[in-house]
């Protein structure tokens, strides 16, 4: 899969209504799938920072802007030793139980079907864990 094809399926996930734009509460909607806090005031405010024609929703050019935006080798390096955290030792990949372990470390109790779904949200080829690419979209 392409890197169009991965920014456009995750563009996708966050368009929950289909109708090509990400509004704030959908941009909520999704951060809070994977169990973090967003408030309505932090989910407009970023919409305004990136909508670059300012129609307060993000197109897919203003959430590929977004993505690419940056010093990549630093953005790369960082992101690499945060996979390195999560994912299970010497298979290059986030599974389930290892998104559980490390969670527990962290201090969040999950169970593995909680897992699951929170790996399902970004796993775009459907294989049940996140290769590096899946991770590096997810967060970026």
């Amino acid at each position: 899969m392409n890197k169009l094809s991965q920014y456009e399926s995750v563009f996708n996930h966050f368009d929950k209504n289909g109708d090509d734009k990400i509004s704030p509460s959908e941009l909520r909607q999704c951060v809070e799938s994977i169990d973090e806090k967003l408030s309505t005031e932090e989910a407009e405010e970023a919409i305004r920072v990136l909508d670059m024609d300012n129609d307060g929703v993000l197109g897919l050019d203003d959430f590929m802007r977004f993505m690419e935006g940056g010093n990549e080798e630093e953005k790369m390096n960082d992101l690499r030793e945060a996979f390195k955290i999560f994912e299970m030792e010497g298979s290059d990949c986030i599974t389930p139980m290892s998104l559980k372990r490390t969670l527990s470390r962290l201090g969040e109790s999950r169970t593995i079907d909680e897992c699951q779904i929170m790996i399902s949200s970004f796993d775009v080829n459907s294989d049940g864990v996140l290769s590096f690419d899946e991770f590096k979209v997810m967060m970026l």
